[in-house]
């Protein structure tokens, strides 16, 4: 299997990275979702993992950043 985690803003989503795990990919989402510069820069959405071994990919979590 492999994971990605994705970033998304306002002009579409980009891949943060691929993974072999689960674990890892939650690592890099968790360490993303208290990153200062992606709380700061307002442009950055959210993020989410996406399992790809299933046809067309599958959201597992997502995460919103608060706008304000």
């Amino acid at each position: 299997m492999t994971y990605i985690v994705n970033s998304h803003d306002a002009w579409g989503t980009a891949a943060v990275g691929e993974f072999q795990s689960l674990e890892q990919a939650r690592e890099v989402f968790n360490a993303l979702r208290n990153d200062r510069w992606f709380i700061a820069d307002g442009g950055v959405k959210g993020l989410s993992i996406v399992d790809s071994s299933l046809e067309g990919g599958r959201t597992l979590e997502s995460f919103s950043f608060q706008q304000g």
